[in-house]
């Protein structure tokens, strides 16, 4: 069993091809329309698999951008966060959360699609005890830190 996130942008082709240009997506394959929507592009990240729809209003399938925004975060655990934070950069990404060395072991960042999608990129650059974690995320939202 694996979970898949289907994401709906506004028009899927062009969702499709920024996500290939900034997250190196492979496109698997495509539901076009007479309409010229597209029910689905299915595409690679990695081992990954998303799935990319072209918004539907008369169904009441909308974007982040329709309603408002998303509270879905979407992570890319990369081998080059540094190499995919940039190409997510040159395409337009919108930064959220600067690319950083964490506390919990990880080199990791957030940016924002066009779409209103987010999405972390990050990269294991040690092991981090859930006890050493915890200890230090206490310290960082103490009441009054």
């Amino acid at each position: 069993m694996k979970v898949e996130a289907h994401l709906v942008v506004p028009d899927a082709v062009e969702g499709a091809a920024w996500y290939r240009r900034a997250f190196r997506a492979v496109e698997v394959s495509r539901i076009p329309l007479p309409d010229g929507r597209c029910m689905a592009v299915e595409l690679s990240i990695g081992d990954s698999t998303i799935h990319v729809a072209s918004e539907f209003p008369e169904m009441g399938v909308l974007s982040p951008l329709s309603i408002g925004g998303n509270p879905t975060v979407l992570q890319i655990q990369s081998e080059d966060a540094t190499a995919m934070w940039a190409d997510a950069l040159a395409a337009g990404a919108e930064i959220k959360h600067p690319l950083s060395d964490t506390f919990w072991g990880e080199l990791h960042g957030q940016v924002a699609d066009p779409y209103g999608n987010r999405w972390n990129i990050a990269q294991r650059l040690r092991e981090v005890s859930p006890a050493d974690v915890a200890a230090a995320a206490a310290k960082i939202f103490a009441p009054g830190a």
